[in-house]
């Protein structure tokens, strides 16, 4: 372990620019939403796939990959996913079609799941006890704060260059991060004498994309047609297979009843949604700002600072607020402020409002979703032992891009189909091509405009109109989800958690020997 502040500060900016170059890339192309259908004559379900098949892919093999990254040693696993990364990034910038961009994606996303886990892993691994609070909390603001810092930066290339250039940020960032992983991380690994469980990755990750591609294609293509419904049996069939292998297996890539410890269930479920939501917000809010209120990407990208900034400030809060009044009550708070924050975006937002109409919302989302992340968090990291944290991370980090895969597709998915149910009665009287185009989404409705002779104004403010129609239908679902969210973080921190945790944990108790600290031992194992 290092032992002075400056290594550890070096190691931590060096695991903090690696997961810059990750979040940047999972929200960087939605400052480029109308670009891209332009460029490649994609509709909006289309920008939707070639955003979100790189968070899929992140998504689908974190868990495998984190514990890979613990057999093989996390700084090897770290400078090949870097590698990765960085040459997908630049390949992403040279697409000459939406085949080879979605390509690079995928590509990216593996990468990416390569890096993600064990970023957190070094940290969790590297800080002493007194300080892994104060630098998960760097880590979390980081996550949740960082992508709209990396949104600026890619807005910047997009108006003063291209949306291909928005991809030289990635390759940056992972110069920068080899560098200093070269110099600073050192290298840490789990022995095991166990295979490496393949079947319940690979069950993990069909669940992952059978799940996403049902919440993404539901909403467009109607949720019992034959590929929807089939997409949602082979997700829950190899989600439930997953949990039988793992609960069977001697060595699980995750032992699942972890979960029986009600802090980490709380902290998962938290991480799940509240990146799924905040995920969600951004595929929203960039159409808004670009295309209903006519800003350029670079403009739209300053909006978001006042909430980005406020988000990373109450991460950072967060662990002395919880010192104060406990990580439960400090993760309940920030629930209830972001489900307020999206009541007042769904009640107050309109194009004649402009940007103060949807502000109050953003602030009181930004302070809430900070002050949720940090305490779920280490609720997760804080209930592995130290030599298992490259797949304690995997299983922090699968939350949140799960969460954001799902809320990429399910708000985006409502978006587009509250967009399309809205403005489909207004275009009877325009030429079939141009009433087609206006379907695909308000970037191409703007587009067909252009053509739409006399009515050209007429279809502007149609299409604009619509699209707060389908922006209020995100925002509500999202006032749902969260609204489900804060009643489950309530009832499960109701009873005390100390007998919980005794009981979940009695088996690894039990084979320890020790059962004299029953309500301090760790629930369950992740080999």
């Amino acid at each position: 372990m290092p032992t002075t502040i400056r290594q550890r500060r070096t190691i931590l900016a060096a695991v903090c620019i690696a997961l810059m170059a990750v979040i940047a890339s999972v929200s960087g192309l939605n400052v480029a939403q109308p670009e891209l259908s332009t460029a490649f004559g994609a509709s909006q379900t289309q920008v939707l796939w070639i955003i979100n098949v790189y968070t899929i892919t992140l998504a689908a093999l974190l868990l495998p990959l984190g514990a890979l990254g613990d057999r093989w040693g996390r700084k090897p696993m770290l400078l090949a996913g870097l590698a990765t990364f960085g040459v997908a990034s630049a390949a992403a910038g040279l697409a000459t079609s939406p085949e080879i961009l979605l390509g690079a994606r995928f590509l990216s996303g593996v990468g990416a799941a390569m890096i993600m886990p064990v970023t957190l892993a070094v940290i969790t691994s590297t800080f002493p006890e007194d300080e892994r609070a104060k630098a998960i909390g760097v880590w979390s603001g980081v996550a949740g704060g960082g992508g709209i810092l990396g949104m600026f930066l890619s807005a910047a290339l997009v108006d003063l260059a291209s949306w291909r250039w928005l991809f030289v940020l990635p390759v940056v960032l992972v110069v920068v991060a080899g560098a200093m992983t070269l110099r600073s991380v050192p290298n840490s690994r789990q022995e095991s004498a166990h295979g490496f469980d393949l079947v319940g990755a690979l069950s993990s990750m069909v669940a992952v994309v059978g799940l996403v591609y049902f919440l993404q294609e539901g909403p467009a293509s109607g949720w019992t047609t034959p590929t929807t419904l089939a997409s949602a049996l082979v997700g829950v069939a190899a989600a439930a297979g997953f949990v039988a292998r793992e609960l069977r297996t001697t060595a699980p890539l995750l032992d699942v009843r972890l979960f029986r410890q009600r802090g980490l269930a709380r902290g998962s479920v938290s991480l799940l949604v509240v990146f799924g939501v905040l995920a969600g917000i951004f595929v929203v809010l960039f159409p808004f700002f670009e295309a209903v209120l006519g800003w350029s990407g670079l403009r739209s990208t300053l909006a978001l600072m006042p909430m980005a900034l406020l988000m990373m400030a109450a991460s950072g809060l967060a662990p002395r607020l919880a010192a104060g009044i406990g990580r439960h009550a400090t993760m309940a708070t920030g629930i209830a402020l972001a489900g307020a924050g999206l009541v007042l975006m769904a009640t107050s937002v309109s194009v004649s409002g402009g940007y103060l109409s949807i502000l109050p919302g953003m602030l009181a989302m930004g302070l809430g979703l900070g002050l949720t992340m940090t305490p779920a968090t280490e609720a997760i990291t804080s209930a592995l032992p130290q030599e298992q944290q490259g797949v304690g991370s995997a299983l922090n980090d699968v939350t949140r891009e799960f969460g954001t895969a799902l809320g990429v597709a399910l708000l985006g998915a409502l978006v587009t189909t509250g967009y399309r149910n809205a403005i489909s009665p207004r275009l009877h009287t325009l030429p079939s091509p141009v009433a087609d185009t206006a379907r695909q989404g308000i970037a191409n409705a703007l587009t067909a405009a252009h053509e739409a002779g006399p009515q050209a104004q007429a279809l502007t403010h149609a299409a604009r109109a619509a699209f707060i129609t389908g922006w209020q239908h995100a925002m509500w679902a999202g006032t749902a989800v969260m609204a489900a969210l804060l009643v489950f973080v309530l009832v499960l921190g109701a009873r005390r958690e100390g007998s919980v945790v005794a009981v979940a944990g009695a088996g690894a108790i039990a084979e320890a020997g020790n059962e004299s600290s029953a309500s301090e031992d760790l629930v369950g194992e992740l080999r």
